[in-house]
């Protein structure tokens, strides 16, 4: 058993978690301008009340394990890409204080708004800046960072910062259909299909984008080994595209937010089919980038404890969140 690679899954499975899961409550707060009501949007942060800051506990699990068992990836990343991820950190800050004070709040309640909608936006677009970024390619010498504190900056990057915010906006949408009725579902049914139709544009510009990045994507993407995990991804993502327009038009509750969750894990799997087994782009490895063996053996007993505990309270939160819709009153469920 290579326990690197046992790390890099580890890494890799709490990262998609935290998609998953806190995309789709940072997708609230992206729509939150489209829904000016006070009673919506009462309702819209009432649906993840009990489970928004659990969500975050994956990006905790993901940053510790890369500064213990992948330190190379660690500093290096840190220092080059510390302006987005910083304001990644102050966005989240923001959407964290607002969630906790506004429904306490009365004359400063649309400041708090404000708030909740900036910090969800910042921290959205600055995750995918950072994953554009780091697609980019980070130049390294002698094991640190050597290039400029702006490398970051680029179209590619600006572009997958926008793509991320679509991609939140459209699991939020999707959750707020399986968690609401009424008035507000319907709007939210309103909303679904153009988000459907912007995901699919922005996965298609990447798909075509990533390759001119490096000559290594465009030759990994076509050997053999690769292209038939590849392969089937354009014709799933046809298919979730199908079946929501067929779930919009059924009124289904549910089923647009598993096609949503379809998008986001069709992504995921075409991003680690191409970069694998890269730490650092372009050419570390994870073993390179890795820990001495000791220190990786050492970590994973805590992980084998850890990850399991986490994935129990998750579970448990989530089967409580799913018996019954989100109601009128303001971070209550019934």
């Amino acid at each position: 058993m290579d326990i690197t690679i046992c790390w890099a899954a580890i890494i890799a499975f709490g990262v998609c978690m935290y998609i998953v899961l806190d995309g789709f409550d940072l997708g609230i707060g992206i729509l939150f301008p489209l829904f000016p009501r006070d009673n919506d949007r009462n309702r819209m942060m009432s649906s993840v009340a009990p489970v928004w800051d659990g969500n975050e506990t994956w990006m905790v699990l993901g940053g510790a394990s890369l500064y213990a068992v992948f330190p190379m990836v660690y500093s290096v990343v840190l220092s080059a890409l510390y302006i987005p991820l910083l304001f990644m950190v102050i966005g989240l800050i923001f959407r964290g204080v607002a969630f906790e004070i506004r429904g306490k709040a009365r004359r400063s309640r649309q400041l708090w708004d404000l708030a909740f909608m900036g910090g969800s936006g910042c921290a959205t677009f600055f995750q995918g800046v950072v994953l554009g970024s780091w697609l980019s390619g980070i130049p390294v010498a002698n094991g640190q960072f050597a290039g400029h504190a702006f490398d970051w900056f680029t179209p590619f990057s600006l572009f997958t910062g926008l793509a991320l915010l679509v991609t939140y906006a459209l699991l939020g949408c999707c959750w707020l259909i399986a968690k609401t009725d009424g008035d507000l579902q319907r709007k939210l049914y309103r909303v679904v299909l153009p988000l459907t139709a912007l995901q699919v544009l922005t996965i298609i510009v990447v798909t075509l984008w990533t390759p001119l990045l490096a000559p290594m994507f465009a030759t990994r993407w076509f050997d053999s080994s690769v292209l038939r995990w590849l392969i089937p991804v354009p014709v799933l993502v046809a298919v979730c595209t199908w079946g929501m327009h067929k779930a919009v038009h059924a009124r289904h509750g549910i089923t647009p937010f598993l096609l949503a969750l379809g998008f986001v894990l069709l992504g995921y799997i075409g991003l680690l089919a191409t970069i694998w087994p890269y730490a650092i782009l372009p050419g570390i490895t994870i073993w390179q980038a890795a820990a001495p063996h000791s220190s990786q053996a050492f970590t994973l007993v805590g992980a084998v404890i850890i990850v399991p505990i986490i994935l129990a309270y998750t579970t448990l939160g989530y089967r409580v969140v799913f018996r019954g819709k989100t109601d009128h009153a303001e971070l209550h469920y019934h």
